[in-house]
């Protein structure tokens, strides 16, 4: 086979012939091949022949489903070159995109020994990742370069060393290693265990990763300036103050087990909340190792109630009043009915010529002046389900928290009368309403302990022969073990209580049949059911409490668009105030010496003649 100066088209066509393969040739493959052959060769000889052509003068040739692309080098490692493995390697010049596995250095490591044995428009790249080398590159360089690989990507791990440890605890530098430096990195394994007898650390693995253990446990092993030191340690979660009774009783500990006359002392530092150990480095460092541990973020609960009281009141009122009007004085038999149905409110409102607000049936009789009247009152009332209140209180893991929702109310504890003659009272107050106290106690897994108490109380009046107010008081104190999300309820507290009063004119109200007339009557039965339903939810992170947080606060904002979008009486709507969406992050202020310097810069401007910007100091 001998071509001279052919035209490469023709020399494709003429390879296609021979040996039945499909070519798609790209518009800009042009020019001319010539090649000389003085022994014949068969369809796969003529083949490689061509493919080494065609490398010749630039061009490549990519493998596609059922054909041949021939197209410019440069552009055959980004135009789809096919993806070879063991099984379809590729032939020659046949441009391929192998991924080619490393397993015992790191592929990155690989990249600038192997990147001058690949032609200039092949391409090499490392994924750390998975520690694979990625070539696109011609089929039978592709070969080579596998062979240099595996002479390479040898196992290391063999060699171990020992390196001694002079100042610091083997077994602490092994700890701190070990979280940094992981066993296994890119295939290079790395084994570092410490050896306590000797206080040493021994290295086993790829020589690289040796090399740096070792400077790295060098840097580590330093020792310290004095003997004795102070360490200050800032606590980002936890009390110091609370901390410090229990640091005290280990170092207590640490001295009778190193029989060591020196002396620890920790002091707690209140307002920036540290701890300030002064000790033998060792005993400081045990100490220090304690405190990371104990300073840790604290989950937190959130606990939901709906208090609600379910009650059964009914009360019924029966009176006759008389009166007699008369244009100098009033006379009048009146009993203790409130409101405005009585003869002397009906007598003021009738001389302001308005019609009075009646409770009940109310009615009565005049004569012809207007100076009798006769009015007889009935009253019927029921009441039912009342919610008194809906707390939520959200406290940290094992810590109570406290709500009361109610008044302050005096109560008198004593009296007494000086020597002037003049009398005094003692007086203490008290909280009467609804009081919440809990403290949650999450366990392992999801489950709480709650410790509840819960108390309803009110101020029942003063009734006759007391000296003072009197309170009625509901509580509950319990102990449960909830799940973290479930409803539970408690109470079933039920109060019943019945009460009558009658009131009536002496003598006359004891006239059988007529004494009816002349008194008043009232009956008041009453049955109260008090139950606590709780939910508690663990809030571990700030997700967890945006999701508790985020539907009341857009509960609150949509009933403000609401608002707005209704209107108030005298009021735009632009002017009821709608709180910010809760996605829109606070801007805050910018810092002081930010504004200090921005006014400095406007009285500079305003000193050269350039107009002031707006930027004022507040």
């Amino acid at each position: 086979m001998n071509f001279e100066r052919a035209d490469i088209k023709s020399v494709i066509a003429m390879v296609a012939e021979r040996t039945g393969r499909n070519f798609i040739v790209d518009p800009r493959v042009r020019g001319e091949i010539t090649i000389i052959s003085q022994n014949p060769i068969d369809e796969e000889q003529l083949y490689q022949v061509f493919l080494s052509a065609l490398q010749i003068h630039g061009f490549s040739a990519v493998p596609v489903d059922g054909a041949t692309r021939i197209i410019p080098k440069n552009l055959a490692k980004r135009d789809h070159s096919p993806v070879a493995d063991d099984q379809t390697p590729g032939q020659g010049y046949e441009f391929v995109t192998r991924v080619l596995q490393i397993e015992h250095v790191e592929a990155a490591e690989m990249v600038p020994l192997l990147r001058p044995l690949i032609s200039d428009e092949a391409q090499l790249a490392a994924y750390t990742k998975t520690n694979t080398l990625i070539v696109s590159e011609a089929a039978g360089n592709i070969a080579r370069i596998k062979q240099l690989i595996s002479r390479i990507d040898r196992d290391t791990t063999g060699v171990t060393e020992v390196v001694s440890v002079d100042h610091a605890k083997a077994s602490e530098i092994v700890s701190l290693i070990n979280d940094i430096e992981p066993q296994e990195r890119a295939g290079r394994r790395l084994l570092i265990t410490a050896d306590e007898r000797s206080n040493s650390v021994l290295i086993a693995g790829d020589p690289t990763r040796r090399s740096n253990v070792k400077a790295l446990i060098a840097r580590l092993d330093e020792q310290l300036r004095d003997e004795d030191g102070i360490a200050v340690h800032y606590l980002r979660y936890a009390d110091a103050e609370g901390l410090l009774p229990i640091l005290e009783g280990l170092s207590e500990g640490l001295l009778r087990d190193t029989d060591s006359a020196a002396q620890i002392t920790i002091h707690a530092h209140e307002s920036t909340n540290s701890l300030i150990i002064n000790g033998a480095p060792d005993a400081v460092a045990e100490l220090r190792s304690v405190i990371n541990r104990l300073d840790v973020r604290r989950a937190q609960v959130l606990v939901e109630a709906i208090i609600a009281e379910v009650s059964a009141e009914r009360a019924q009122q029966l009176g006759i009043q008389w009166g007699a009007l008369g244009s100098s004085s009033v006379g009048l038999i009146n009993f203790g009915a409130a409101g405005s149905g009585s003869v002397t409110n009906i007598a003021a409102a009738a001389s302001a010529n308005r019609v009075p607000d009646l409770d009940g049936l109310t009615t009565g009789i005049t004569d012809r002046k207007g100076e009798l009247g006769i009015l007889l009152r009935a009253l019927a009332s029921e009441a039912d389900t009342n919610i008194l209140s809906t707390p939520s209180i959200l406290t940290m893991d094992n810590e109570e928290a406290q709500i009361v929702v109610g008044q302050n109310v005096p109560f008198v504890t004593g009296r007494a009368i000086e020597q002037s003659g003049q009398a005094f009272s003692s007086i203490q107050r008290q909280d009467v309403g609804v009081q919440l106290r809990v403290r949650p106690q999450i366990n392992e897994g999801d489950a709480l302990k709650l410790e509840l108490e819960k108390e309803v109380s009110s101020v029942a009046g003063r009734p006759e022969g007391a000296e003072d107010l009197v309170t009625s008081m509901r509580s509950i104190k319990t102990t449960a073990m909830v799940d973290d999300g479930q409803i539970i309820v408690l109470g079933g507290l039920i109060d019943e209580q019945a009460q009558t009063q009658s009131q009536q004119v002496p003598g006359l109200g004891s006239i059988p049949f007529l004494g009816r007339l002349f008194r008043y009557e009232r009956s008041q039965a009453e049955k109260q059911n008090l139950m606590v339903f709780l939910r508690p939810r663990i809030v571990e992170n700030r997700n967890d409490a945006r999701a508790v947080t985020s539907p009341k606060y857009t509960l609150l904002r949509n009933r403000q668009l609401a608002m707005r979008e209704r209107g108030l009486r005298f009021l735009d709507g632009d002017d009821i105030p709608v709180l910010k969406p809760a996605s829109d992050l606070m801007q805050l202020p910018p810092a002081f010496e930010d504004r200090v310097s921005a006014h400095r810069t406007q009285n500079s401007r305003a000193q050269l003649g350039a107009p002031p910007r707006d930027a004022g100091l507040f």
